[in-house]
This record gives C-alpha cells, sequence and structure tokens, in this order.
C-alpha cells in the first residue's frame, strides 16, 4: 500500500459500497481494501497496517474488538451508517474515535416506509403475485383509504420529519412523540400512551437506546387500536418480534411492515434461499399473509449511496487533519447536555 494514503479497511462490504466508495475517492486521499466479511472478535486480525476501519450496521464492535483496534494504532473507526448500537461507545472513549453518518437521505428511508404501507394496505404485493399467474381477480384485495386516518410517527428527527410531510400530503391526521420535541415544528407532540390508543398506523424513526428497546411489547400492543398497522426502518429491537407475532395472530395488529428486524445480523444483507431458516419467529412472520419484509433496504437509493460515501470520507479527512469532526460521537454528549465541547473542540 502507498504510505502517503490514508488506508481504510471496510467490512461487511458489498458491490455497492465499492462502486460508490471508489466513485467518492475523486482526489485519490485514500487507499481501500473490502472484505467481505464482517468485523468481530474473529475478523479483526484484517484491520491490522489500516489507519481507519469503516464498518455497517451488522459490524459487532465490542471491547474485545475495540481493545484489538487499538492495539493495531487503528486511529479512527467511520460508522458508513447513522445507527451505532452495534458500537460500544462508551468503552471506545479515549481508545478510539468513531464517527457516523447522521444523515445520508431522509428521502430514502422516508419513502420506502411509505412504500411498504401502500403495498401492504392496497395488497399490491399480493396483486402481482396474481397477475404474473393471469389471475385477475379483485377477491381478498380490498383495502383502505390513507386519507383521514390518524398515523402516530415515533421519532421526529430528519426521517420522522420527512415522512410525516408526506403522511400529511395523503391527508392524514398525524401525531407524534419525541423525548426532544421540536416545537417550532407545527407536529402534535403527544405521549407514548396516546400513540399507542390513538393510532390507526405507528411507524417508528426513533434510534435504539434502553428507552427504546422492545418499545413495542405486549403490554403495549394490549393498548393499541385493533388492526393497527406497524412500521419499522429504524431498528429491529424496538419491537420485541414475538410479541409482535403474538400480537397478529390474536387479529389485535392488522399488518406488519418491517425492513429491520431484531436478529437480522444472521440473515439481511445475504442469500438464504437455499437454507433452512433457524429463527422461527422470523420464519413465522414472513410466512404471514398481512406482514411485509424487506431485508433492511430502505438506505438503498443511488442518492444515499453517494451522500454515504461523500460523508463518510469527509469525516475521516476531517478527523484526522484536525483531531475533531461534527459527526464524531461519544457517550458523554448524545445530546449535548453533558458535554461542553459540542464537536467544536477534540473529544478527547
Amino acid at each position: 500500500m502507498n504510505n502517503n494514503k490514508i488506508k481504510v479497511a471496510f467490512f461487511d462490504a458489498k458491490e455497492y459500497d465499492i462502486a460508490s466508495f471508489n466513485k467518492a475517492n475523486t482526489e485519490n486521499e485514500f487507499e481501500f481494501r473490502f472484505f467481505e466479511t464482517r468485523l468481530n472478535a474473529e475478523t479483526v486480525r484484517l484491520a491490522e497496517g489500516f489507519d481507519v476501519v469503516c464498518v455497517f450496521v451488522n459490524d459487532d464492535v465490542n471491547k474485545e474488538v475495540i481493545d484489538q483496534l487499538a492495539a493495531y494504532g487503528i486511529r479512527l473507526l467511520a460508522l458508513r451508517c447513522a445507527g451505532y448500537n452495534n458500537v460500544d461507545i462508551e468503552y471506545a472513549y479515549k481508545k478510539i474515535h468513531v464517527v457516523r453518518v447522521p444523515a445520508y437521505s431522509p428521502y430514502a428511508v422516508a419513502e420506502h416506509a411509505i412504500a411498504l404501507l401502500l403495498t401492504s394496505i392496497r395488497r399490491i404485493h399480493k396483486s402481482y403475485i396474481r397477475t404474473r399467474d393471469f389471475n385477475f381477480s379483485l377477491s381478498g384485495l380490498t383495502g383502505f383509504d390513507l386519507h383521514g386516518k390518524t398515523i402516530g410517527v415515533v421519532g421526529t428527527g430528519k426521517i420522522g420529519k420527512v415522512f410525516i410531510n408526506i403522511c400529511r400530503g395523503f391527508g392524514m391526521h398525524v401525531i407524534a412523540y419525541d423525548k426532544f420535541p421540536d416545537e417550532d415544528s407545527g407536529i402534535e407532540y403527544v405521549e407514548l400512551e396516546e400513540i399507542w390508543k390513538r393510532s390507526d398506523i405507528i411507524s417508528f424513526h426513533c434510534p435504539l437506546t434502553n428507552e427504546t428497546r422492545h418499545m413495542v411489547n405486549r403490554d403495549t400492543i394490549r393498548k393499541m387500536k385493533p388492526g393497527v398497522v406497524i412500521i419499522n426502518t429504524s431498528r429491529g429491537a424496538l419491537i420485541d418480534a414475538e410479541s409482535l407475532l403474538d400480537g397478529i395472530k390474536e387479529r389485535k395488529i392488522g399488518a406488519a411492515c418491517l425492513d429491520v428486524y431484531e436478529e437480522e445480523s444472521d440473515y439481511f444483507f445475504n442469500d438464504r434461499s437455499g437454507h433452512i431458516m433457524d429463527d422461527e419467529v422470523l420464519a413465522r412472520l414472513i410466512s404471514m399473509p398481512n406482514v411485509i419484509v424487506t431485508s433492511h433496504q430502505a438506505f438503498l437509493t443511488a442518492e444515499a449511496l453517494s451522500n454515504i460515501a461523500a460523508t463518510t470520507l469527509s469525516n475521516i479527512h476531517e478527523l484526522l487533519e484536525t483531531g475533531r469532526c461534527a459527526n464524531e460521537l461519544c457517550y458523554r454528549c448524545p445530546d449535548f447536555s453533558t458535554c461542553e465541547k459540542t464537536h467544536i473542540k477534540k473529544c478527547f
């Protein structure tokens, strides 16, 4: 490798990652090595000799991995995604800097959520299969209007706000919950209890934290309206999958639109068509006629991939050149309330 270039090791790299990052390396400032394998305690040895390690949502950056990266002299961990629940941020403090891509294309994720919703409630997936067999019967394809329905949005960051605007375009009544509400947004904020009780449809656009893990569970499902539609394009563990399955079987949940799943790391992003599905909950969810599952593809647009690559490389350049980065993650300042540096000064 050329020692004058920043050496970056990519883990869990797909062909679209390779194409987008090579295209973004316009100044030839970086030298890339793409590994198909995911980063974990067994594969971390592949990172030796690099300046930066770049990971995605299913790489496991635990304490052991962080210690080994630090021992190799890795200066930076760059996430090419917004979520970071797969990284032990607290343990990484003062050992290795961590940066992320907080907003690559809120439109990509929000539009995919709407696509899932429309596909589900208008039975488009079923109609597609029928007409492929020249079956043009409309029996069993009755849906319902979105206009006038109440949709509860959990999380009103950039993606949540774009999603809300789309819903308003359909004439839906929007209520929302966020731990840190934007009081100047014109959004009607309510408590979670009201989201559960009032919503015909609930869509999740919040990060996975200790507070939000399994926020959809047996107790909260009981509080929901009969026939409620659940959409999750955020993080799988927001929903207790077994409780969701029970809610569907009991006819409490009318439909589920899932782009993420709690135990997705063993299945998503890979072709498992020739294998027996070991995860019985996922297998049963997919078999349900009122469940649509896509494999964490909400982010996957040309625009989003371009933005992810450009922001990731900008993050790397900024932190290595200046020692700080606006997109650095630090467990001490998740909402800037406990850290005076606020990304203006070096984190450590």
